[in-house]
């Protein structure tokens, strides 16, 4: 882990590079046959993801890897309010609706989800909330536990209106580990893990839809054409793919068979175009990547860089995770992109942002 440790910004610089070029490669496979059927443009998706994602993200990634730590400090809370503003402006006429899911802010033709940039300004409040001076965040219970219930009972009011239950658990579960390795009470981290249990129970229970994918997963062959008919063809695209896959560019189930090839059954057209080996080669990269953020928070030089870093490598970590097991059928389907590599340009510039802040904190904080 030491040698890790010191190469830490190197290998995320290195990893998310070689995560972003393939990608592209894959979106351009993925996404060619929606292209045409959508918009009479083959190239339409990896051009939108070059221009709004991969540009804009770039930009992202050096204001972050610049950006001074402590100014981060100082306007964590400015940061949250202004997402939380922009978990509200989705339901004003500034929001975009696409499908149920109200996620989005359309200004003409530009548009972004504010969930999404909530991945990075929850984590950065979290961590400097811990280690703010003069409050007992991590045993005191008025000053620590109940204000961090209460942060966290709004933003997931806000995020099961749109809906974005896959986003809640993600930021929920990447918060509590920096908030239970920030040294908080082992009693309080079994209350939030609870209540998390209890809460996410009576969401599915109450939520017809939720209840079909959980229902689908318990039985896939139930209704197959229906509720279960995702699941089923990502399993097939991933067993067409055998060691060494079809080929790239050869995926036939993109084709008319699975449903979102370029989004949240992505893994699923890699595994059929590069097989099991290409996959590991895949996992093996997001493993890496996790790991150099863990190891590098071990050479931080503030408890605010440490718990950012933690937080980060949770929050990818666990993304890449619920996307390759809901594919793959160890979980319900979630809809959840594969980061660095699904189409949309909000989560690519967040997670170029995020990769440019662990740059940062593993050569400065």
């Amino acid at each position: 882990m030491r040698a890790i440790a010191k190469k830490a910004d190197i290998i995320i610089i290195a990893v998310c590079a070689t995560l972003i070029v393939l990608g592209m490669a894959i979106l351009a496979s993925a996404s060619s046959h929606l292209g045409t059927i959508q918009f009479g443009d083959p190239h339409h998706f990896i051009r939108h993801q070059f221009l709004f994602g991969f540009g804009v993200g770039i930009v992202a990634f050096f204001a972050a890897m610049f950006v001074p730590i402590k100014f981060l400090k100082k306007i964590a809370f400015v940061l949250l309010l202004l997402s939380i503003v922009g978990l509200v402006l989705v339901f004003t006429p500034l929001g975009g609706e696409f499908g149920t899911a109200n996620r989005w802010i359309q200004i003409g033709d530009f548009q972004f989800q504010p969930s999404e940039i909530l991945k990075i300004t929850f984590i950065i409040y979290v961590a400097a909330w811990l280690t703010s001076k003069g409050k007992d965040r991590k045993k005191d219970f008025f000053e620590g536990l109940l204000p961090f219930l209460i942060i966290c009972a709004i933003i997931s009011g806000l995020l099961l209106a749109q809906p974005a239950t896959s986003i809640l658990v993600i930021i929920m579960l990447s918060a509590l580990i920096v908030y239970f390795a920030g040294g908080i009470k082992l009693s309080f981290v079994a209350i939030m893990g609870l209540l998390g249990i209890v809460a996410l129970g009576l969401i599915i229970i109450i939520t017809p839809y939720r209840v079909e994918r959980v229902a689908s997963f318990i039985n896939p062959d139930a209704d197959i054409r229906g509720a279960g008919f995702h699941g089923r063809q990502a399993l097939i695209a991933i067993g067409s793919g055998g060691l060494t896959g079809v080929g790239y560019g050869r995926s036939t189930l993109k084709i008319d068979f699975l449903p979102e090839p370029a989004g949240d059954s992505i893994f699923a057209v890699i595994a059929e175009e590069f097989g099991f080996l290409g996959s590991m080669f895949f996992i093996s990269l997001y493993f890496l990547l996790v790991y150099a953020g863990f190891a590098g928070s071990t050479k931080a030089r503030t408890d605010f860089g440490k718990l950012m870093l933690i937080g980060f490598s949770s929050i990818i970590g666990i993304q890449t995770f619920i996307h390759i097991a809901s594919v793959s059928g160890i979980m319900p389907i979630t809809g959840i992109p594969l980061p660095f590599i699904s189409f949309g340009g909000t989560a690519l510039v967040t997670f170029m942002a995020m990769a440019g802040l662990m740059v940062n904190i593993t050569r400065n904080a």
